[in-house]
């Protein structure tokens, strides 16, 4: 009888362990899971892509993939607030958004069953993507692929966005997720605004390099330089048209490298010619000698004339200055947008030119000098900023090499220090001999070209053709010219306006046009290794009285290691 006893004790206790064990587990199906999601493009699976989340009492994490770990996101359904959480090296910042500001579904009635669970069917509309979702009510999770899509609706298994884009569940694990798995930590972080944030998303994103900050370059200012080299300091040249410094870029990777500058007047009322450029220094002569010590220190390419032009060629022990951007201030945005209102004209405040500089950056070396010039003989003359900015590439490159070889470069930046005006085309033209290494694939020539001369019968107002030849062969021509300089009309407040009511920065011109940068154009060519011999033909007018026109072309060799 006792033995029975005891038998009906121990069944009643394993029972009940049973039954607690039972209970855990079916605690732990409510409470906690992990949901893999995977993705398909036009039917077909993308490979090596997935996304994980994470669900805890009424928290989903999303796992962060690997070029967004500065970035958590985070759904709170007992609150029912979606929240995005990123780290900065200026801090940690966190955004929140009520369900009731999220678009709302619409339900719809057909079914479907995934991963065993029937789900009904329901619609959004955001932002002119039609995005169909499945989602079910059986489990006692809730999830979504995307913050956007929680209103409403228990767990998301499926998502299709426009017909083509599929995310799908392809996993629920019911398990244990601790609270450092979550990391679901808010009093750590800055709560702001949606503007704010996005401006703090974006820029984490990508690298900024700050070169020059609203830096004066007018004419006539006395210039003391130091006299030793000095990194990241601001050295001033030909009487303060030319802003110069040594700095160090990162090593290239294969970021995509884009150049922002910023330009403002100061009192310069008119359009000028500015460029962006590296001085090479790796040649017993360059273009830095000439700064410090004067411009005959380069080389000169003499014309059929006899006349002299300084620094424009490459030879044997020198390279020109490389190019990185031409680019045309306004005619006196900043300055003179109080000076000139008129109802319904904004002016700009500043005239920016953005450029992808990643082609002839990616070669030049991580050890720089850089320098702007803006050609001015104004005393006030202009304010300018350059930042570069390196985006992480979509691919990885580590191991691809540029060569950079700049050729020629007409566009006299130390002009205030007599540096000839780029007129040889008048009865001659520009040549070049230079050496192709062995070993470069995709070779081209990155080729920019404008023409200046700013009367009726000036090259700036009529166009002529340009022509690239190669040992005496063409390989390029073309017609340098742009039509639409009056959509810029906001950014030239001091321009002159005529009787028919057009205005100077609305009318055509060789390249260019006031307040813009000037497109490069890649020339491919299939030279093999060795000496070649590049020459530039452009039929520029004569000169009319005290007036003459000029062309500013450059040229670099770009090439694939």
């Amino acid at each position: 009888m006792k033995k029975r006893h005891l038998l009906m004790i121990g069944f009643v206790f394993a029972f009940t362990l049973l039954y607690d064990l039972a209970q855990g587990q079916k605690k732990n199906r409510k409470n906690a899971a992990e949901i893999v999601y995977t993705y398909k493009n036009n039917g077909k699976e993308i490979k090596g892509r997935s996304l994980k989340v994470l669900y805890k009492d009424g928290i989903v994490a999303y796992l962060p993939f690997k070029e967004d770990e500065k970035e958590r996101r985070f759904v709170d359904y007992n609150n029912e607030v979606i929240i995005q959480k990123l780290a900065t090296s200026q801090g940690k910042y966190v955004l929140k958004k009520g369900f009731q500001e999220l678009s709302q579904p619409e339900l719809l009635n057909d079914t479907d069953e995934i991963l065993g669970y029937k789900c009904k069917k329901a619609r959004f509309s955001i932002r002119s993507n039609n995005i169909e979702v499945w989602y079910t009510n059986d489990p006692a999770i809730k999830a979504s692929p995307s913050q956007s899509l929680v209103a409403g609706l228990g767990l998301i298994l499926k998502m299709v966005r426009n017909g083509n884009f599929e995310t799908i569940a392809s996993d629920i694990t019911f398990r244990k997720v601790n609270d450092e798995e979550l990391n679901y930590r808010l009093d750590d972080a800055i709560e702001v605004n949606d503007a704010s944030y996005r401006r703090k998303q974006i820029d984490a994103r990508y690298r900024t390099i700050e070169i020059f900050n609203r830096e004066k370059i007018n004419f006539g200012d006395d210039i003391t330089n130091p006299n030793e080299v000095i990194d990241d300091v601001v050295y001033r040249y030909s009487k303060g048209t030319v802003v110069l410094k040594k700095i160090r870029l990162p090593k290239w990777t294969g970021q995509h490298v884009h150049a922002e500058v910023s330009a403002w007047s100061e009192g310069d009322a008119y359009d000028r010619t500015g460029s962006l450029f590296i001085i090479p220094t790796q040649s017993d002569t360059n273009f830095l000698q000439a700064f410090q010590d004067g411009i005959d220190r380069v080389p000169v390419f003499e014309d059929n004339q006899g006349k002299k032009y300084q620094g424009v060629v490459a030879t044997d022990d020198y390279l020109p200055p490389l190019e990185l951007m031409r680019f045309f201030t306004s005619f006196g945005a900043g300055h003179f947008n109080s000076e000139v209102q008129i109802e319904g004209y904004p002016w700009a405040d500043s005239i920016v030119y953005r450029q992808e500089i990643t082609d002839v950056i990616a070669g030049a070396g991580e050890e720089v000098w850089i320098g702007a010039f803006i050609g001015n003989y104004a005393k006030n003359g202009h304010r300018l900023s350059l930042n570069l900015k390196y985006y992480p590439s979509f691919g990885q490159q580590d191991g691809k090499k540029t060569w950079v070889q700049p050729i020629f470069n007409t566009l006299n930046i130390m002009e205030m220090s007599g540096q000839s005006y780029g007129q040889m085309f008048l009865k001659d033209s520009l040549e070049v001999t230079v050496n192709i290494p062995e070993g470069l694939k995709n070779l081209q020539l990155r080729y920019i070209a404008t023409g200046h001369g700013g009367w009726g019968g000036g090259d700036e107002f009529n166009p002529k053709l340009n022509e690239i030849f190669v040992d005496n062969e063409l390989v390029y021509s073309f017609i340098p010219w742009r039509n639409d300089c009056a959509t810029f009309r906001l950014s030239n407040p001091a321009s002159g306006n005529f009787g028919n009511g057009l205005s100077s920065s609305d009318l055509s011109r060789s390249n260019w046009c006031p307040g813009t940068a000037t497109v490069p154009v890649n020339i491919p060519l299939n030279l093999p290794p060795g000496k070649h011999t590049f020459r530039i033909a452009i039929p520029m007018g004569a000169p009319e009285g005290s007036s003459a026109s000029s062309w500013n072309v450059s040229g670099t060799l770009i090439g694939d290691l």
